[in-house]
């Protein structure tokens, strides 16, 4: 069951991007990028 693992780490990473807001994992990211 590793697939399951790998496959909701994709998509978390996916989301993250995409939404810019690593609320699943913080992930060590500057706080420099908070500009609107």
């Amino acid at each position: 069951m590793r697939i399951a693992t790998l496959t909701l780490i994709c998509l978390i990473g996916l989301a993250a991007c995409g939404q810019k807001g690593p609320l699943y994992l913080p992930e060590p990211e500057p706080k420099q990028e908070e500009s609107p």
